[in-house]
């Protein structure tokens, strides 16, 4: 009860950002990475895919939302005063400057970098005539069976535009001088940009890297420059590219569902035919082409975004691939902690002490060979795993599936509502149901987002159970781009806790109380809110306090107002936050004692760690949840507190501690919403923590080389 008077105490408009406007404000840290001259070309290509990647999802759920209640006429202000139609004219008008700027740095600076690299993204009139004929032989033999024109007039009704699809609109006049509209799609099927060289000459795939060079052309413009093909007899007036954004966030009725795979299957297919919510056109197309597209897509001149430039530049990512070295930064190889290079069994290893692994730091290895070895193994009696975002090729679930098949018991909650991983988890649902694996789905109103895995081994002493619960996703893809933390315990209390959520997901279980796992939506925010309670009542009986949070978003209006109470009252609060913070630092009389930083840089930063002083018994606890209300009442999630004195050492000073020493990538929120990078001072060297963790890591590696 006292945290909500606390909440009525801040509640007011000035003391919250605005959610999506922060999140703006991420991506235009993305931006800035993009921008930034100091990062190796192919790097700055990595980073304007990302953002216009993250733009594109931003469309398809946050402002696609803002727009239904737009449309209905609903939904007042938010806490922090806006209503949705004024957000909808800020993130406008946010984001105005930041596509202007992405695209003249394409046009004036990507494509000169890589021309200086002997990579040549061009136009058609800059091939010869040889190598126009060769392509336009590729055209019609590669390319143009898998094209349909689709016409618009009164006996065929406009076409239907797929989500983040590239369409050229093209206006076509007939012998007799009628016009008629048309849509031509530029197939997913087909890679947007075409290297020509190998086109031309496929010997050369097989080319050494050595004077590497290559060229490229856009997709469309072959397509574009072949359309009389498509429309024999007919004269071309106009084709120019577009492309839509459709409404994807379709809500899930789960109450009234009485097969909820079969619903997620039918959401997914309903998700193609959400209302357009944008519509990208390049600079050229007229007037008329716009005002037929935006009248038959039933849209907005406000939900129009013209460029100067490429449409869908999320797809540039494929250039990273190229094997310019000189171009990317340094490569780095998760190292392999040295617990692991022992010839000892992974169950021994963890029976004799609790394993911390920092990834991408250190390989993902070993949780795989977690699993792997707990399938193989004759002592296994059953694993259980929640899975989430798994990606298209896991091997975990490859290895529980053999598991089923050798007669272990394997239960496996995957998460169908993982949003955009519907169909990978419906996929590997049913192949672990096909090898009798008991395979739950989630449940209703609750999305499970907790990370973990029991094992249940039979041993001389009698039955001993393993866990593994982690702050990140079991994706081994993903784990080499993510930071995240994962631990290894036997911890009996731990795993006793483990079985009993486990119990709770597959069946009627009503637990409530834990040992040592803190549960959302059970008690992880109370909680938290306790321990920060505990903080002000330090700094009251004249201790000291101080926390330490880290994560990628702090939103939700009552753990805000909490740690508003505990910066009036003394507590120093460092806030380390990746993406959305609707927390407004330094201001005196609400939050002159917190700090808010957000590190963008060559790894995603996505590990949740909240430290708390404690009056100097520290306590450190790892979490798959953010301060959000989607995770703490919407979610299950867990935290838990690294106990083990060495590894609750290494937490605090070599992880925290060092990210509030970044002076390279670390951006500093002010009360105004702006990021300003953190300059090095005067006694201070450059420090990327990044980095820093990189060398850490392999420094640790090579002592242990050494040793052997």
């Amino acid at each position: 009860m006292f945290w909500k008077e606390l909440l009525k105490k801040y509640n007011r408009p000035e003391n919250f950002f605005n959610r999506d406007l922060s999140w703006i404000e991420f991506n235009r840290r993305v931006c800035e990475e993009a921008l930034n001259p100091n990062l190796p070309l192919l790097d700055r290509i990595k980073f304007i895919s990302i953002f216009f990647s993250n733009l594109d999802e931003f469309y398809m759920i946050r402002v696609s939302g803002l727009k239904e209640q737009v449309a209905a006429n609903v939904g007042g202000p938010t806490i922090d005063g806006l209503t949705p139609r004024e957000q909808l004219e800020k993130i406008e008008t946010a984001l105005k400057p930041m596509l202007e700027s992405l695209v003249e740095l394409w046009k004036n600076e990507i494509l000169q970098g890589l021309r200086k690299n002997n990579v040549f993204i061009i136009n058609l009139d800059e091939l010869s005539e040889e190598e126009n004929n060769l392509l336009n032989a590729y055209f019609k033999k590669e390319i143009y069976p898998v094209l349909t024109p689709l016409a618009f007039d009164p006996g065929r009704p406009f076409p239907y535009i797929s989500n983040l699809s590239l369409s050229l609109a093209v206006v076509v006049q007939s012998p007799k001088g009628d016009k008629h509209f048309a849509r031509v799609k530029v197939p997913n099927v087909l890679p947007r940009l075409l290297r020509v060289d190998h086109v031309i000459n496929p010997q050369k795939k097989k080319d050494a890297t050595e004077g590497f060079s290559a060229k490229y052309i856009w997709v469309g413009d072959i397509i574009k420059a072949n359309l009389h093909l498509l429309f024999p007899k007919m004269e071309i007036l106009e084709a120019h590219r577009f492309r839509v954004t459709r409404d994807t966030d379709i809500e899930i009725q789960e109450d009234e569902a009485d097969d909820l795979l079969r619903v997620i299957e039918e959401n997914i297919r309903q998700r193609k035919f959400g209302n357009v919510v944008r519509i990208e056109v390049e600079k050229d197309m007229p007037d008329y082409m716009i005002e037929t597209l935006l009248e038959n897509l039933q849209i907005q001149e406000s939900d129009l975004h013209v460029y100067d430039g490429p449409l869908g530049l999320a797809d540039v990512m494929s250039l990273c691939d190229l094997p310019i070295h000189q171009l990317k930064e340094k490569s780095f190889y998760p190292v392999t902690p040295k617990w692991f290079d022992e010839d000892e069994d992974i169950f021994s290893l963890i029976r004799q002490k609790d394993i911390l692994l920092h990834h991408p730091y250190e390989s993902f290895k070993p949780v795989v060979e977690f699993i792997k070895q707990a399938a193989n193994d004759p002592d296994v009696l059953a694993i259980k795993q929640t899975l989430y975002r798994v990606g298209s090729n896991s091997p975990i679930v490859k290895y529980l599936i053999e598991a089923a098949e050798r007669g272990k018991q394997v239960a496996v909650l995957v998460e169908l509502k993982a949003r955009f991983d519907e169909e990978n988890n419906i996929f590997w649902a049913r192949e672990l149901e096909k090898v009798g694996a008991h395979v739950v789905y989630g449940l209703v109103g609750l999305k499970t987002h907790a990370k973990m895995t029991l094992v249940v081994r039979k041993e001389f002493e009698g039955l001993k159970r393993y866990v593994h619960l982690a702050t990140g996703n079991y994706n081994a893809t993903t784990a080499k781009i993510y930071t995240d933390l994962g631990i290894f315990t036997t911890d009996e209390d731990i795993c006793s806790d483990v079985s009993d959520v486990f119990n709770y997901l597959t069946g009627y279980s009503k637990q409530a109380d834990f040992n040592k796992l803190i549960i959302a939506p059970l008690n992880l925010r109370n909680t938290f809110l306790k321990m920060v309670y505990r903080e002000i009542e330090n700094v009251k009986n004249g201790g000291e306090g101080k926390m330490i949070l880290k994560c990628n978003a702090i939103v939700d209006p009552m753990c805000i107002a909490g740690l508003y109470e505990a910066s009036n009252c003394g507590v120093k609060i460092e806030l380390i936050i990746r993406g959305i913070c609707c927390l407004v630092p330094g201001v005196p009389g609400l939050s002159e004692n917190i700090t808010v930083r957000s590190i963008v840089g060559r790894y995603l930063e996505h590990s949740r760690i909240y430290y708390f002083f404690n009056n100097g018994d520290e306590e450190v606890y790892l979490s798959s949840a953010d301060l959000m209300q989607r995770n703490l009442d919407g979610r299950v999630e867990t935290a838990f507190a690294v106990q083990d004195p060495k590894l609750k050492n290494n937490l605090i000073n070599n992880i925290l501690h060092p990210y509030l020493k970044d002076n390279t990538k670390a951006r500093m929120l002010n009360s105004s919403m702006q990021y300003t990078l953190r300059q090095p001072g005067d006694d201070e060297k450059k420090f990327n923590i990044q980095e820093w963790l990189m060398k850490h890591a392999e420094k640790a590696a090579s002592k242990v080389k050494k040793v052997k």
